[in-house]
């Protein structure tokens, strides 16, 4: 046994503090409590798994990939077991206890501009994709369209949601950057319950937003923002839309206002994309008419985010304020 055969079966914790309907529960999966810290080591460990089954990973090679941190530690704690070196690509505004994590694990950690547009040579994508074609026997996930990103949540998010709570979810509500955690858990809900409602979750600057109400990708709306691990500036293939209801916008203040509730009245330290998908729970779960029972995941812990979203002086230098949760009421 290695740390590997402990990724998964993670808990599924009750959320009792939020204002819903008396009837409607809400459910988050702590997602933090797989060995990496995230539940990115159940897509990492299912594709390494499977490249090394098809012979497309073989010893002493290189792993390259394009991560906001938490697919790196996964690929950086695995490739640590296995003997692999890593090269990984991130976003300048990734946390600088993430890229700490996945250095002290042995990993090459190359940063570039988050302004960077995509498909420019500084992009953290494309600079992957480079490092990666000049790598000779090297492998690269290709996280954001690779349909095994998805089905690792199909296989295992999925069964253990419905494992533990069966007919009785109502809706599944995520944000998706990949695309992999909503679209893999909601197709195995669906096919179990078709009355299954899936709500994506998208940060204001994001495209996958307007893509799904509008049907187009406008440069002009890409904009910055704090959330890390949510929303995206080019379109993933892994995102399957076909199995998700609707999409909400939420913002930086939104998210981070309800990481500040969960920590201070569930005792749950969690990232900035946990807060945005119980902040997205909490608006599908006041939207409900009848008893019904609201899923999501909590992606990552807060420990990786301190200097950040629970730094009271990085809080206000970026005017985020204290405060409780804006209510939204959208369509479902």
């Amino acid at each position: 046994m290695n740390i590997q055969s402990t990724i998964g079966k993670t808990p599924l914790v009750e959320l009792q503090t939020f204002d819903v309907p008396a009837d409607v529960r809400i459910f988050a999966k702590v997602e933090f409590m797989n060995p990496g810290g995230s539940i990115k080591d159940r897509m990492v460990s299912y594709i390494i798994d499977d490249a090394e089954r098809r012979g497309l990973l073989r010893p002493g090679a290189t792993i390259v990939e394009n991560t906001s941190g938490n697919t790196g530690a996964a690929i950086a704690m695995i490739a640590a077991i296995r003997g692999y070196r890593v090269v990984l690509t991130m976003p300048d505004k990734v946390s600088g206890e993430k890229r700490n994590a996945l250095r002290a694990m042995g990993a090459e950690v190359i940063v570039c501009p988050t302004s960077a547009p995509p498909g420019s040579a500084e992009h953290y994508v494309t600079c992957a994709r480079r490092i990666h074609a000049g790598t000779p026997g090297s492998f690269m996930f290709d996280q954001y369209d690779n349909p095994l990103n998805a089905e690792a949540h199909f296989r295992s998010t999925g069964p253990e949601i419905w494992a533990a709570l069966g007919p009785s979810v109502t809706a599944f509500v995520a944000s998706g950057s990949t695309g992999g955690t909503i679209s893999g858990t909601s197709r195995f809900l669906k096919q179990h319950n078709p009355s299954v409602r899936s709500v994506l979750l998208d940060p204001a600057g994001s495209i996958y937003h307007p893509y799904f109400h509008e049907g187009v990708v406008d440069p002009a709306q890409i904009a910055p923002y704090f959330v890390e691990g949510a929303g995206e500036d080019h379109l993933a293939s892994c995102m399957d839309f076909s199995v998700v209801d609707d999409v909400i916008r939420f913002t930086d203040a939104d998210a981070f206002a309800t990481c500040r509730h969960l920590a201070r009245r569930e005792g749950l330290v969690c990232g900035g994309t946990a807060g945005a998908n119980v902040w997205g729970a909490v608006q599908v779960a006041r939207s409900m008419t009848r008893p019904a029972t609201v899923v999501t995941v909590l992606p990552d812990s807060g420990n990786k985010y301190m200097s950040k979203i629970y730094n009271p002086d990085w809080l206000r230098r970026h005017g985020f304020e204290s405060g409780g949760i804006r209510t939204l009421e959208p369509t479902l």
